[in-house]
């Protein structure tokens, strides 16, 4: 890296010191080390060439035999805070669940399905998977800023495979069924209450009606006008604000888990509500498959937390009311948007 005149101490010689004491703590070396400018702690490499600045170094090589000390010193016992899961709150979800979208240049984008909330379009979802419906034709046609990515079939012509409904009964909300185990504080802006459910969902909801709110990641069914509810071979993604006023409009059909980045950085449509004027600047799907179709040994396994715990309601608190040093005025509350349930890859035996 050059160096740009006039900047103190010598970023060279500093990394050199700080690899050295690596040695003994390896937190010198963490991402975070390099977050922010290094004091002025010692000579800058000119001055050792000129044979100047001898207490500043001396100083250094105190300030590294400190460092040596404290590494050396027994590790404080680590701080278990009431909002932490345990082992038991992880739960491992079913391979039918989960869908791998592959795209041209081998980015993946995988989709947890909600099945028992939309059973009838994840039904049309799995069908055209083991179709291999998206594999020929299939692309990312739309990306509109601060609203939504969708995929599907661009020129709405392909035929639908055998058994796929092309317009399901509406799925957009259920009575009855699927409560919240665990509720926000505040009241959602788009309903009575937001929440949670006891496999990991996000739900909002209104009197009798329960319901899966428009977040960022969550994945919905593209339709024409009603009638239309959609088949589900055209999908979306929210990749900006949380566009809550399609909630009980569209029917959503699942979440992003991993790889909404391969669909949020992709370039803006320039055609009217973002979609691409060319089919030259759509990006291909490779493939789409139920993870439960993949060879095991290729299968990709996701755990969402359990909610229906003392902890998770601690972590509830603890989003809706972020602590110091950074946080100095607590909100008192959250949107659920702004508190999605954790999901992560299931960790290797």
């Amino acid at each position: 890296m050059a160096e740009r005149e006039g900047f103190e101490p010598s970023i060279r010689f500093w990394r050199i010191l700080t690899f050295q004491a690596s040695a003994f703590d390896h937190s010198a070396t963490a991402p975070h080390a390099w977050n922010r400018p290094p004091r002025r702690v010692g000579a800058s490499v000119q001055e050792i060439a000129c044979g100047a600045g001898l207490g500043q170094v001396r100083g250094m090589i105190a300030l590294l035999l400190a460092l040596s000390m404290q590494a050396a010193a027994p590790a404080a016992p680590v701080t278990v805070q009431p909002a932490d899961p345990l082992p038991v709150d992880w739960v491992t979800i079913p391979d039918d669940e989960v869908l791998v979208m592959t795209l041209a240049g081998g980015g993946t984008v995988t989709v947890r399905l909600a099945a028992a909330y939309a059973p009838a379009h994840v039904g049309n979802i799995r069908r055209l998977a083991a179709a291999r419906w998206w594999d020929a034709g299939g692309s990312v046609y739309r990306v509109q800023d601060n609203y939504v990515a969708q995929w599907g079939d661009a020129t709405e012509k392909k035929p639908l495979p055998d058994g796929v409904v092309a317009n399901p009964p509406a799925e957009y909300e259920w009575t009855g069924g699927a409560a919240p185990v665990a509720r926000l504080t505040r009241r959602d802006p788009y309903a009575e209450w937001a929440g949670y459910s006891a496999d990991g969902w996000p739900l909002a909801g209104s009197g009798t009606a329960t319901w899966l709110p428009h977040c960022y990641g969550m994945v919905g069914v593209a339709r024409d006008l009603a009638p239309s509810t959609g088949s589900g071979g055209d999908l979306y993604t929210a990749i900006g604000h949380a566009p809550r006023a399609l909630d009980r409009n569209i029917a959503v059909v699942g979440r992003v888990i991993e790889g909404i980045e391969r669909l949020s950085v992709l370039p803006r449509g320039t055609g009217d509500l973002g979609f691409y004027k060319t089919e030259g600047e759509r990006t291909a799907i490779v493939s789409v498959r139920l993870a439960s179709d993949l060879p095991a040994a290729e299968r990709p396994h996701y755990q969402y937390r359990a909610t229906a715990n003392p902890r998770f309601t601690a972590w509830i608190a603890a989003r809706e009311n972020r602590t110091p040093p950074f946080f100095t005025v607590p909100a008192g509350g959250a949107d659920i948007c702004n508190a999605m349930p954790p999901v992560r890859r299931m960790p290797a035996p």
